[in-house]
């Protein structure tokens, strides 16, 4: 069974100006599909504290990232998780913007969402903090995360980048 560390990255949720919405939508997904939830936690926009939940995480296969994906200075989730990648899975990002397109309007090419493979074989999704973009967001991954993460444990050692 695959296990989730969800990580919600906002600054309003971590100063308790705003409540977790979307984390709580995640797990409530997540587990009723069958899959483990190994942790949540959330954080602010903070390229130490993003480094840190990847870093010191429990052992879980994916992480799900929640917020960061917009064009704001703050919004560094995205630019954070690519520079820790091992590799990029553009066609989830094209595949979500899609979608959201036809869902939102012209609005949903800002999305930076994003599916990466990390060094050590994990898989990290980063979605935009809405909770239909999560619903989105969960629907595309569960269609191709268990073959994803058969994939990549197929590789033993480090994955490095070329």
């Amino acid at each position: 069974m695959l296990s989730f560390k969800i990580v919600v990255v906002s600054d309003q949720v971590y100063e308790g100006k705003k409540r977790d919405v979307s984390g709580s939508i995640a797990e409530r997904i997540i587990v009723s599909r069958g899959y483990n939830v190994c942790g949540k936690t959330v954080i602010p926009n903070s390229y130490k504290e993003i480094v840190r939940a990847i870093r010191s995480s429990d052992r879980c296969d994916v992480f799900l990232f929640i917020g960061g994906t917009g064009a704001s200075p703050r919004d560094i989730t995205v630019d954070v998780v690519r520079s820790l990648a091992w590799r990029h899975i553009p066609g989830y990002g094209e595949y979500f913007r899609l979608r959201s397109v036809n869902r939102t309007g012209l609005h949903g090419i800002l999305s930076r969402a994003e599916l990466y493979v990390l060094g050590d074989g994990r898989i990290a999704v980063v979605l935009p903090g809405s909770p239909d973009a999560v619903e989105l967001g969960l629907e595309i991954l569960f269609g191709i995360v268990e073959h994803l993460v058969e994939e990549v444990k197929r590789y033993e050692g480090p994955h490095q980048k070329p």
